[in-house]
């Protein structure tokens, strides 16, 4: 069972050229400057009295030293270097066990007087590796890295730092056959049956680790990170489940934001079923815009989209191989696509072969987000998605809440509103822990201006979430800048406007005014 459209991980950037337009002039404000200064460790002690940390962890020197490649990820070239910080476990025994986050950083690469800091990206998820991510994302932030030491991390649970692997291959591929739209009784049985395996085997394979990869202890890494690299701010580029990352990090420590960007941003105001229905309609909304570039009207090229999934969940398609494309694999394939204008054509004639009875595209369509290789080899982003979000997450939908739910989600999008109300009640099922709140505090009175980065198109973290977060982190504090744009994730997507604004913020510290609009 694999859920798309949970705080995904940024996509591929569009290729939309957008101009800019703005009804005001920036203010000018100034967003809080760098220095690279020691810092005092009582820094870590949060808003909501969390123990100081000792200093083998606030003091500690990392050995920077060529990265190694995995089977996911190629060792990055040599202008990149690779550590481990030690964290605790548990922040609630600072003095206890620790584990190892894995770190990669660029150094600056302009003049040294000019130099800000480090620049710490998280690019989603939750589950993405910044590791692996990283070094592709540097031509993209080529103006930035002249004036900031460019740093992501695997975050604890994921890849690199105790990445947690829930099921084999083999265990995965066989689980694609469980509808995750179930029919009837049998089909019912046999997914949540699926939900609670998933989980026993995060539980074995993650260990204690499974009660403590919370974005509530991410954040606090984050800010040992800030004091472990010698920054006396932190500044922090999130997107998507990084957006919501960097509002926990903002409320425990308010006094320590610099220069913040969160692109694509997550409504922090919804609970398990809110974010459910935010993304059911942020998904048909890309849909609609996709069927109305086809000449396609919206409703009746959904409707086709519906018919054909219903064919296929009555009889698979076959593809060019053995394996046969089932109506969750043929939805999941018409998901990725959505996230960039770019992926527009290759849904196109994907649809067009599964109308024909070929279901090849839409099946590599699926491979492509469930991170399968040509050797049947999956990725774990998904496995550290559920661990995280599971452990957040308080809200457990029962399958009964689910069944009544349905209609309302069917309402919001004919093709998606299905998949997502049963998995608002599948994801989480008969979890091994519990989770820790219905949403998560971002409350940040005190903090510098952070800037909140929206996209009216963008399907996985609608556009109205932002205006949530800047309401949720308080007056004065949040800063919108909107994009009238398609996909996930604004910056670096092809708006001169969005990427000399933000420049102008992280470089400068021109805050813009709020509510600025680049338009395509």
């Amino acid at each position: 069972m694999a859920r798309f459209a949970r705080w995904t991980a940024l996509a591929a950037a569009a290729l939309l050229v957008a101009g800019c337009s703005s009804g005001s002039s920036d203010d000018g404000k100034d967003a809080g400057g760098g220095g690279t200064a020691g810092s005092d460790p009582s820094a870590t002690a949060s808003s909501s009295g969390s123990p100081g940390l000792p200093a083998s962890l606030t003091k500690q020197r990392l050995d920077w030293g060529g990265c190694k490649g995995t089977s996911d990820s190629p060792a990055p070239d040599s202008s990149w270097q690779c550590a481990t910080m030690k964290v605790p476990l548990d922040y609630a025994k600072p003095d206890g066990e620790t584990i190892g986050l894995a770190l990669i950083r660029s150094k600056a690469t302009g003049d040294k007087d000019e130099r800000i800091g480090s620049l710490v990206f998280n690019f989603g998820g939750p589950g993405a590796s910044g590791v692996g991510t990283m070094p592709s994302f540097g031509s993209t932030v080529s103006k930035l890295h002249q004036r900031y030491d460019l740093v992501s991390w695997d975050p604890r649970g994921v890849s690199a730092s105790e990445g947690v692997r829930c099921r084999s291959d083999k265990e995965i591929q066989a689980a694609e056959s469980v509808d995750a739209t179930p029919d009837d009784a049998a089909e019912e049985k046999a997914y949540l049956q699926d939900a609670t395996d998933f989980g026993k085997g995060c539980e074995k394979a993650a260990g204690k680790l499974l009660s403590h990869v919370s974005t509530t202890d991410t954040a606090r890494d984050l800010d040992l990170m800030r004091q472990v690299l010698g920054d006396d701010k932190t500044h922090y580029f999130g997107m998507s489940y990084g957006t919501e990352l960097g509002g926990v990090y903002a409320h425990l420590f308010p006094n320590n934001v610099g220069r913040v960007v969160l692109d694509a941003v997550v409504d922090p105001s919804a609970d398990t079923v809110g974010h459910a229905k935010n993304q059911t309609k942020g998904f048909q909304r890309a849909l609609d815009d996709y069927l109305k570039s086809t000449g396609q009207d919206p409703e009746q090229g959904s409707q086709k989209i519906v018919d054909l999934l219903k064919r296929i969940d009555a009889k698979p398609l076959a593809t060019s191989g053995d394996r046969k494309l089932t109506q969750t694999l043929a939805l999941t394939g018409i998901v990725l696509p959505l996230y960039s204008k770019q992926g527009w054509p290759s849904l196109t004639s994907a649809l067009d072969a599964a109308e024909d009875g070929d279901g090849t595209e839409l099946l590599a369509l699926a491979d492509g987000y469930n991170e399968r290789d040509d050797s049947g080899h999956y990725g774990t982003t998904t496995h550290a998605q559920r661990v995280i979000s599971c452990l957040d997450d308080k809200q457990r939908v029962t399958p009964e809440e689910a069944k009544k739910l349905l209609p309302e989600f069917e309402k919001i999008s004919p093709v998606f509103g299905d998949f997502m109300g049963w998995d608002a009640a599948g994801w989480c099922h008969d979890w091994p822990v519990a989770g820790q709140y219905e949403t998560p505090e971002v409350s940040a009175p005190g903090s510098a201006p952070i800037l909140l980065v929206g996209n009216t198109g963008d399907p996985a973290t609608p556009y109205e979430g932002t205006r949530k977060m800047a309401d949720e982190l308080g007056k004065g504090v949040g800063v919108e800048l909107t994009w009238k744009g398609e996909g996930h994730g604004a910056y670096g997507s092809g708006s001169d406007c969005v990427d000399s604004t933000v420049n102008g913020y992280l470089l400068e510290g021109t805050v813009p005014k709020d509510g600025k609009v680049c338009a395509s």
